[in-house]
């Protein structure tokens, strides 16, 4: 008796055994099958920003990504690399690249920033050509050729639509709906942040389905020593004129946190002896300038206090030797 009650109770052992078995498997189906939906459910993509210099495209960026990633002077050829700026969401991530206006290039440097934007016609999922109400649309219309012929989703933005009447918008838009027939036009004033709400749901809409490329917490692909270049290099272009500021070139020598400070020695190359003099002014104090403003950006951008040390150096004729550009970043290795 002993040993029938025993046998029933080891099936009904295997029974429970067996459910719970059931339940597992159908548990980690359901996650397994959920996460698919979430994957599917998730989009990505690359969103590069092009056009020719000085239509808002840094603005543009600064405005998408909520953080000031470009640096924005009113001189054209501000941006001299190709910088990504990353906005992430729950089920989103839109990797954006801000890249050098474009242009004819007269020396080696300009060559490698028109290589920065033609590149960003390559490897984008959705194309952002930015002009403004002034810019003449048959300037480097081979360019424009070029985004006519993108088989992606092209968003035209006309910038700085705050500044013309209606009338006028009208005609651009139908001057530019010939040149680029299958480009979406959207009129915006990237400085007033006027329908720039509308271009982000309308990326989001036209990104593919796909897993995050960048961690969620990442917010550009530049290290730390990149966005203090560009400062210092933002102010110089504010500060001076002429060739001056395209002359030059700044360079993080030593870049070392602690706990409570940032200490960073930079160095700002020129390419003539004249232009050194010009850089420092008289007695350094156009020099001293330069560094406090810089350093309180700096400040501003590492919430930490910042010690900032400039040195400026003669390179001759940096910008058309191909080792000089490959130091600075303007080549790939």
């Amino acid at each position: 008796m002993c040993d029938e009650y025993s046998y029933y109770f080891y099936l009904i052992f295997l029974f429970f055994q067996a459910t719970n078995l059931i339940i597992f498997i159908d548990f980690i189906l359901k996650v397994l099958f959920l996460q698919k939906i979430k994957e599917k459910m998730h989009k990505s993509g690359f969103v590069n920003i092009v056009g020719n210099p000085n239509v808002g495209k840094s603005t543009l960026m600064n405005v998408l990504v909520g953080e000031r990633i470009s640096i924005i002077t009113s001189k054209s050829q501000t941006t001299r690399h190709r910088i990504m700026g990353i906005v992430n969401g729950e089920d989103f991530q839109i990797v954006y690249s801000d890249t050098p206006g474009v242009l004819k290039p007269n020396y080696r440097l300009q060559e490698s920033m028109l290589s920065f934007s033609r590149s960003a016609l390559t490897d984008a999922d959705v194309l952002l050509y930015v002009t403004d109400v002034y810019d003449n649309p048959d300037k480097n219309s081979d360019f424009v050729e070029k985004v006519k012929m993108q088989t992606i989703p092209v968003i035209l933005l006309i910038n700085k639509i705050d500044l013309i009447d209606q009338q006028k918008l009208e005609k651009l838009v139908e001057t530019w709906n010939k040149l680029l027939p299958k480009a979406e036009i959207l009129p915006i004033s990237a400085l007033e942040k006027f329908n720039t709400e509308n271009v982000f749901k309308r990326i989001i809409s036209l990104l593919p389905a796909s897993p995050p490329f960048f961690d969620k917490e990442q917010l550009t692909d530049k290290p730390a020593r990149f966005f203090v270049t560009e400062i210092i290099r933002e102010k110089i272009l504010l500060h001076y004129d002429k060739e001056v500021p395209y002359s030059t070139e700044v360079v993080v020598e030593s870049f070392q946190e602690e706990e409570k400070i940032i200490r960073i020695n930079a160095t700002i190359y020129v390419e003539r002896n004249s232009q050194k003099g010009i850089i420092i002014g008289k007695g350094g104090k156009s020099l001293k300038r330069v560094g406090m403003e810089a350093r309180k950006d700096i400040e501003g951008f590492f919430e930490k206090k910042i010690f900032l040390e400039l040195f400026v150096k003669v390179e001759k004729n940096w910008r058309n030797k191909e080792l000089n550009l490959k130091r600075f970043g303007y080549k790939p290795e």
